[in-house]
């Protein structure tokens, strides 16, 4: 990973992500990373940028908010947020993936985001790692993911549209394709044994 390091989102680290997540106006219209979370009882129903971020801090400081952080140097530069189907259940098409799940995952990854300066330098697919090789840390188990399906043909679209990657990067990291998930996604998904990070 070269001058990459991976740490994961806690306490320790909530100033590196806050700063990440604040150069980039609160992401994606000031949701900060928390669109995914469930926790109705924990949202505020106006959903604003200080709400959300003040969510994302709770839910980091009790554990229930999970990320692989990418650093250079001491900067925070992407993350992967991944966390049980229980924390995270509030994905995109959820009525069509439930109507169709054959399992339920024990991780789910559901968003990765990366500095615009560190765009297309190969950092997304270091944050994915970071994130199964945490999730191997932790015990291992079935991850899915739901990454962006780009036909060949298809126009470039803007890395900031792709929250969570494309099948291809998944393919590369040892995620098996499974079917399609609305009309530009699909669920990817991959066994991680314990303690044993992926080559």
């Amino acid at each position: 990973m070269g001058e990459y390091v991976i740490r994961p989102l806690a306490k320790e680290t909530w100033d590196a992500f806050a700063a990440l997540v604040e150069r980039h106006n609160g992401i994606f219209g000031g949701c900060w990373c928390t669109s995914f979370h469930t926790l109705a009882a924990d949202k505020d129903e106006n959903r604003t940028y200080e709400s959300n971020r003040d969510l994302k801090r709770c839910l980091v400081n009790e554990g229930r908010a999970q990320a692989a952080l990418v650093f250079d140097g001491d900067e925070a530069v992407a993350w992967a947020q991944y966390g049980s189907p229980e924390q995270l259940p509030n994905i995109h098409h959820r009525k069509q993936y439930e109507a169709q799940a054959d399992l339920l995952p024990d991780y789910r990854i559901t968003c990765i985001f990366v500095d615009k300066r560190y765009r297309r330098r190969g950092v997304t697919a270091i944050a994915l790692q970071g994130a199964v090789d945490l999730i191997a840390d932790a015990g291992g188990g079935v991850v899915e993911g739901y990454p962006h399906e780009i036909a060949p043909d298809a126009k470039r679209l803007s890395s900031s549209f792709l929250y969570n990657g494309t099948r291809t990067l998944y393919e590369r990291a040892g995620f098996e394709y499974i079917r399609p998930k609305g009309m530009k996604n699909c669920v990817m998904r991959r066994t991680v044994d314990a303690g044993l990070p992926a080559d």
